[in-house]
């Protein structure tokens, strides 16, 4: 992989959000769940969708803090609009896993990964 500038780095702006609302994609072509993400201030709410299928279900989902870039050109997704891009990393059969801030404390919405 190339490396990058840490001017680089800034220029993606990872934030953090709770999602406030989940539902079924069922017209997605693998199974995923559309996502609305509260990043509080400036930002507010956006949708997304994920193939997170493995590990959540809508209702684990809702209140649920995560990480998303939200600075990327909203795409779409099928019928879908996807705003955000959330976070994930591959558990040890490439399923996704999300991040977020830990049990610790919440971390106010919106905070930039830094």
């Amino acid at each position: 992989m190339a490396e990058i500038t840490f001017e680089d780095f800034q220029k993606v702006d990872v934030r953090t959000g709770r999602v406030v609302h989940a539902e079924a994609f069922p017209e997605a072509r693998k199974p995923a769940i559309k996502m609305w993400i509260d990043f509080g201030g400036d930002i507010g709410e956006k949708k997304t969708s994920a193939q997170v299928t493995a590990h959540y279900d809508v209702e684990s989902l809702i209140g649920k803090q995560v990480l998303a870039v939200v600075n990327f050109p909203p795409r779409q997704i099928g019928p879908f609009m996807s705003e955000v891009l959330v976070l994930g990393l591959p558990d040890a059969t490439g399923e996704v896993v999300l991040i977020g801030p830990d049990d610790v404390a919440d971390v106010p919405l919106g905070g930039r990964l830094h």
